[in-house]
Order: C-alpha cells, then sequence, then structure tokens
C-alpha cells in the first residue's frame, strides 16, 4: 500500500503525509516496512533508511531495483 491509499481509507486521501508521520513515530509492531510511496519507493524516513526498507520488502519475496522503487508495484500493491 501507499500513505496516500492509507489515508483514502481513513477519509481524507491528502492526508498522506500524516500516514508517514505515524509510521515514522507510531507503533513498532505494524508492518510499516509493506507502506511505500505512490510509485513504489522506499521511505526515505524509514528506519535505517532506503537499504534497510529494501532488506525487509525483499525478505517478503519482494522485488525491489537499485532505484529503491518495487519493480512489479501494479502486481503487488494492494488496493482493498
Amino acid at each position: 500500500m501507499t500513505y496516500g491509499d492509507i489515508a483514502a481509507l481513513c477519509g481524507n486521501p491528502l492526508a498522506s503525509r500524516v500516514v508517514g508521520t505515524i509510521a515514522h513515530f507510531g507503533p513498532d509492531d505494524l508492518p510499516w516496512h509493506r507502506v511505500v510511496n505512490r510509485f513504489g519507493g522506499m521511505a526515505s524516513g524509514y528506519w535505517g533508511g532506503k537499504d534497510a526498507h529494501k532488506a525487509m520488502l525483499e525478505s517478503e519475496g519482494i522485488s525491489v531495483g537499485e532505484d529503491f522503487v518495487i519493480t512489479n508495484f501494479g502486481s503487488v500493491r494492494w488496493l482493498p
């Protein structure tokens, strides 16, 4: 999912930055590594940086390019 997807589910599709802030400062036990930007890119504010974000997704079988963007984002993006 993207930050905007979550914001839209909460009723405000323009609140993606708020979702990003919650992801950064919110509970550690939620799978924030599965949230990416609208292009499928890694979050620069992820704990450990883009490399750590990429490693977490790859550990779950998600392919991420050298540019830190999910290579098949359209097919792995979850849209409820």
